[in-house]
């Protein structure tokens, strides 16, 4: 589904956030840490636009950057090209068996893509295994709508503008009705919070952003 749509993909991520996803991401970028290993690892990588913000504000590190999906990560090496980014290393992986060794990444971002994963604590122990003593999983994701945000407004924007708009722009019938859904099926915010603290992290928080339409969990691995 996402080899269908990687044409218009940026545009629709600029167009159904009202260009908001740039200034997500960016926040993503700033809540991982750096450390000893020199490497910030992003889950779910896309067309890189999370790497590209990684290696912005931390010109020094290596981001290692693994999806699923491979003709996302053609995609985004056009950017690497136009950015002249060698420290970026694309590689075609999944979450749930990462093809990097243990404790070799400082932290880890995942943005909006946790939610496709049906075996999330399975995806957990990978990140806790990759991730160094004290690092962080920063994990960006689309608040539930089982919530009720702005009124319901939130609720509507998924159910009925998002499949519309997704299908004008991209042609295609089923990937952003696939969009809501995941979204409305998904955990609330607290109880992602509590399958990270099941899953073994020491330490959990999460931020909502524009009263939760987005939240940002940052949940960090025990120092010893």
């Amino acid at each position: 589904m996402f080899s269908r749509i990687v044409s218009c993909y940026d545009l629709l991520n600029r167009v159904l956030s009202f260009g908001c996803d740039r200034l997500w991401r960016a926040r993503l970028a700033k809540a991982a840490r750096p450390g000893s290993t020199g490497r910030i690892l992003d889950l779910a990588a896309g067309t890189l636009d999370v790497a590209l913000a990684l290696r912005a504000r931390y010109p020094d590190i290596i981001v290692p950057a693994v999806d699923f999906c491979l003709p996302m990560l053609h995609k985004g090496c056009s950017k690497l090209l136009r950015n002249n980014q060698e420290r970026i290393l694309p590689i075609a992986g999944d979450a749930t068996c990462l093809p990097l060794s243990d404790a070799s990444v400082d932290s880890l971002t995942m943005a909006f893509g946790i939610r496709n994963i049906r075996n999330r604590h399975a995806a957990f122990a990978e990140m806790l295994r990759v991730l160094a003593p004290g690092g962080l999983a920063c994990i960006l994701e689309f608040g539930s709508s089982r919530e009720r945000i702005w009124g319901g407004m939130y609720n509507f924007y998924l159910a009925c503008l998002i499949p519309g708009l997704g299908k004008l722009i991209s042609g295609d019938n089923g990937a952003y009705g696939y969009l809501a859904r995941t979204i409305r099926d998904f955990p609330t915010a607290a109880d992602l919070e509590e399958e990270l603290r099941n899953a073994g992290f020491a330490r959990t928080r999460f931020e909502r952003i524009f009263s939760g339409i987005v939240c940002l969990h940052i949940a960090e691995k025990a120092r010893y």
